[in-house]
This record gives structure tokens, C-alpha cells and sequence, in this order.
């Protein structure tokens, strides 16, 4: 009865507003005026999706336009506070202190989360950090999504903005790549959604006053005016879990990283655009 109910709401939904546009769909992100974005794709042949779209897609033009110039982008905040984390001393070493300037971190998020060999694990770049922070500082480890962690993977994330996203799905991670597709195709929750039901069979669907979008993670950590805040990606997947009322997994977990593995590839070779803003 429950995914019944569900279909009737946004078939309905989609009857309501399907003939509303509220973003320029085919608009080019170029950010600064010279740093162009890939934000559409045509779909791999074994995707079941159309085309593959960056979430800027779906958003109306002033929010689109918060995105295109870093002064305006409030994201920046919390950039400059990721610079000062970098650069200041906490005992007697900073993160600048091993890895130099931040540009070192280029092309580290576009391959994230991957394989650690030391580890023997699916590690995330929040990991890499508390890693670094624990065993080479000897400091405490940041909470996953606590605005100093957010602050620090946007800064990282931010060397990387217009690399492609390029994560590997075989090899030692292919286990957890299963994982995270069983996960995102499972239904959940007293709704009895899956994540593919709202980013696959009704993206571009106008939900109550959101316009879903295909899921994608290439804008993460993003800033999101609904909280005005860096939000982090299993920080998204928690708030998405308690929207269809199922019981979220813990961040950090192997459920949450597989799926962030999964949900990467599914947004394979679209730019990584963070900080993004989305609503």
C-alpha cells in the first residue's frame, strides 16, 4: 500500500508542475568567468539514467548565479576557515606544517573515497584527516560533519574544482561498490523508498517545493541555503534517510561509505564543482 500511495504523490506531483521551469537547464556553469564546469554527460550505455547532470542543473537562476562568482558564493566563508585550520599550530604542528600549501591536496577529491593499502579499507577524505590529526599530531579526532571538518574538506575539496570525478569501482573496493548499489536500490523506511525513486525514476520532478535532481555528489561539501552551512555527504544521505523515516546509518560507517563510493560513480567524469550552493 505504502509504494502505492507513494506513486499516486508524485505522479501527481509531476502533473502539477511539469509545465513550471524554474532553472535554465542548459545554462553553462563558468565560474569567475573562465572556469568552465562539465554539468551534463551523456550516460554510459549500462546506465539507467538519460544523461548525466550535475545538481546545479536543477536550480533556479539566482542560486545558479551564487555558485558562478567565488565573492558572491558564501561557501568562501567557511573556505577562509578552512585556510586559518590549515595554517595554525596545534602543538607543534600545523597541516601546512607536512603537506606545504593546500594546492598540494589537487586531484584528491576527485578520486575519493579509494582504497587506503595501509589501512586495508574504503577510506573517505574525512578519514585522511582524522588520520592525520590522530596519529601524526597526536590531537583529537573532528566529529564527521562538525564545522571545522566541513571547513577542512571544503578548502581540500576546492583544489580540485574542474577535475573530472574519477573514483575506481574494481579491484579491492569492488565489494564495497556492491554494497553501496544494493543500499541505493533498497527500499527503506515507513515510506518504503529507495534511493533510486527519487534520483532515478523522478528526478527532474517537482516535489512539494523541491525540484529533484539525479542525486549526484560533485558539488560536495556543499553549502546549502536551507541551513546556511557546509553540509557534508553522508550528512546529506542522514537528512535523506529521515525524509523517507527509516533509520539512518551512522556516518562514517561502512553503509554510508560504500554508498558515497556507489553515488560517486554514478557521477562519473562531471566536474567537481565544490563549494557548490544548492537550496
Amino acid at each position: 500500500m505504502n509504494k502505492i500511495i507513494c506513486t499516486v504523490i508524485f505522479v501527481l506531483t509531476h502533473f502539477s508542475f511539469c509545465c513550471l521551469s524554474f532553472a535554465d537547464e542548459n545554462r553553462k556553469l563558468i565560474i569567475n568567468g573562465d572556469l568552465e564546469m562539465v554539468t551534463r554527460l551523456a550516460a554510459p550505455q549500462d546506465s539507467p539514467l538519460d544523461e548525466i547532470r550535475s545538481g546545479w542543473t536543477f536550480r533556479i537562476k539566482e542560486t545558479q548565479d551564487l555558485e558562478m562568482d567565488d565573492f558572491d558564493n558564501p561557501a568562501f566563508i567557511f573556505i577562509d576557515q578552512g585556510i586559518e585550520l590549515w595554517e595554525k599550530k596545534e602543538g607543534d604542528k600545523a597541516c601546512a606544517s607536512c603537506h606545504g600549501n593546500i594546492a598540494s591536496m589537487k586531484g584528491l577529491r576527485a578520486e575519493l573515497p579509494r582504497w587506503n593499502n595501509k589501512k586495508n579499507e574504503l577510506y573517505t577524505m574525512e578519514e585522511y584527516i582524522n588520520d592525520c590529526r590522530h596519529e601524526r599530531m597526536g590531537l583529537d579526532k573532528w566529529k564527521w560533519s562538525e564545522s571545522k571538518m566541513t571547513a577542512m574538506t571544503s578548502l581540500i575539496s576546492l583544489q580540485s574544482r574542474g577535475m573530472a570525478v574519477n573514483v575506481k569501482i574494481d579491484g579491492p573496493v569492488s565489494q564495497s561498490f556492491e554494497l553501496g548499489k544494493k543500499i541505493y536500490y533498497t527500499r527503506v523506511g515507513q515510506l518504503d523508498m529507495s534511493c533510486a525513486n527519487c534520483h532515478e525514476d523522478y528526478y527532474d520532478v517537482m516535489i512539494r517545493a523541491d525540484h529533484l535532481s539525479q542525486g549526484q555528489i560533485n558539488g560536495f561539501p556543499t553549502y546549502r541555503l536551507k541551513n546556511a552551512k557546509m553540509n557534508s555527504i553522508h550528512g546529506r544521505f542522514k537528512g535523506c534517510m529521515k525524509n523517507i523515516r527509516a533509520t539512518p546509518y551512522k556516518e562514517g560507517s561502512d553503509e554510508f561509505k560504500a554508498l558515497e563510493l556507489f553515488v560517486s560513480s554514478r557521477g562519473q567524469g562531471l566536474s567537481v564543482e565544490s563549494p557548490s550552493v544548492r537550496n
